[in-house]
């Protein structure tokens, strides 16, 4: 496992526009048409990332907890899939059916919406609000792959609730950890 931490994209950023493929649904969509009434969370994230199997499940439930409450979700692979056919949008397909997603997985083939949003790992979080302001860029939780604590969410949800309830988002923000995006040579 390579280890990569994300960039720190400056807070109060207007979230980049996209307009990419979901490979659920084979719909296409625009950052308008993901963002919440009260905020938007966007995850890069991909298919073989050891750091993403690791988390996928509070992801979900996170997704799951608060699309409900007015918090658009997207989640986007930018991956090489030449160099790393893993992460072919076919096996995007499949990867989000297994995992019970129940949001589009947007399939960024030119990489331009990972330059756009500066990510540099995957999962790499970005919550807006309902401005389409950056509030949050930073990790999920402490839990990592083998370091024995238990997987919470508890700074992502401590943010998406700060977008919920208007209360101040603590602006030291850790950076999320993972995989490095593949970029095309």
């Amino acid at each position: 496992m390579s280890l990569t931490q994300s960039n720190m994209l400056a807070l109060g950023t207007v979230a980049p526009e996209f307009y990419l493929k979901d490979t659920n649904s084979a719909d296409t969509f625009t950052f308008s048409d993901i963002k919440g009434e009260k905020g938007t969370l966007i995850m890069f994230i991909c298919n073989r990332c050891p750091f993403v199997h690791h988390v996928i499940r509070e992801v979900v439930l996170i997704a799951n907890d608060y699309r409900v409450q007015g918090i658009g979700v997207a989640a986007i692979s930018s991956n090489d899939v030449l160099n790393f056919p893993q992460d072919a949008p076919d096996l995007m397909t499949e990867f989000a059916f297994e995992n019970n997603f129940e949001f589009p997985y947007l399939y960024d083939e030119k990489q331009d919406v990972a330059k756009g949003y500066d990510a540099a790992c995957t999962p790499d979080f970005f919550l807006f609000d309902n401005q389409n302001k950056l509030v949050y860029h930073g990790q999920l939780d402490d839990s990592r792959p083998g370091n024995g604590i238990p997987l919470s969410g508890s700074d992502l949800r401590g943010a998406i609730d700060g977008v919920l309830y208007n209360r101040i988002i603590n602006p030291d923000q850790k950076p999320s950890v993972g995989c490095s995006i593949k970029w095309k040579k």
